[in-house]
């Protein structure tokens, strides 16, 4: 079951009729995100196997699974802060449980990015589930 907050943006996809808003609702979503600090931009938090620069710092805290991410592209903010809805406030033993793949699918996403994107996407997904392995 995805975070209520990953609820709501499905729903809110529902009501936009084409992709120029999707688009534009989840640029939205990066603007609003708060920036990473500049110390955790660090070749340790970077995605590799995402064409634009991606960082993501995990962190547990009393056994639920947050991060913070950063992307010098405007669309993949986006897509962190989506990740964030889905994954952010979790506990630790459920990331892996999650269908990353399957919920951006019900965006619509696994239909509209490019591939590079896509497999950006991916990287940040197995990024995420190995960083909650190892907590």
């Amino acid at each position: 079951m995805a975070q209520a907050a990953f609820e709501e943006l499905v729903e809110d996809f529902e009501f936009l009729e084409d992709w120029e808003a999707r688009y534009a609702l989840v640029i939205d979503e990066g603007k609003a995100m708060e920036p990473l600090d500049a110390a955790l931009k660090v070749p340790a938090t970077k995605v590799e196997g995402c064409a634009s620069q991606v960082w993501l710092h995990p962190r547990i805290e009393a056994g639920v699974f947050h991060f913070e991410g950063e992307s010098d592209a405007m669309i993949v903010r986006g897509l962190i802060a989506v990740l964030k809805k889905l994954y952010d406030g979790l506990p630790v033993g459920e990331v892996a449980g999650v269908d990353a793949p399957a919920e951006m699918a019900r965006l619509g996403l696994d239909q509209h990015l490019s591939a590079q994107r896509s497999n950006g996407l991916r990287a940040m997904f197995e990024r995420i589930r190995e960083s909650a392995a190892a907590a």
